[in-house]
C-alpha cells in the first residue's frame, strides 16, 4: 500500500485492544479531573478517547486527519 493511502486509511476499531494502546493525555489537561483527552497510535491511524472514561467510546482518525486537526489547533483555527 503507498504512503499516501495509509496517512489517508482510518484505522478499524474491530481488533483495538485499549491496554495495548500507549495513550497520551492532551497537553491541555489541567490535572483538575476535568474535560481531557487521550490520543494514541494504533493499526496506522490515531485513535483517541475521553481519558475519564477510558472504557468509553473511542474514535479513530486517519493519520493526515489528526495531522490537520492538531494544524488547526496549532495555528488557532478551531477556537471556538
Amino acid at each position: 500500500m503507498s504512503e499516501t493511502k495509509n496517512r489517508t486509511r482510518k484505522p478499524s476499531l474491530d481488533d483495538l485492544d485499549p491496554a495495548a494502546v500507549a495513550w497520551q493525555k492532551s497537553s491541555f489537561n489541567n490535572g483538575a479531573g476535568g474535560m481531557c483527552v487521550e490520543a494514541g497510535a494504533h493499526d496506522g491511524g490515531v485513535v483517541v478517547r475521553d481519558s475519564t472514561n477510558p472504557d468509553g467510546p473511542v474514535l479513530s482518525f486517519s493519520r493526515a486527519a489528526w495531522a490537520a486537526f492538531v494544524d488547526g489547533v496549532e495555528n488557532g483555527e478551531l477556537r471556538f
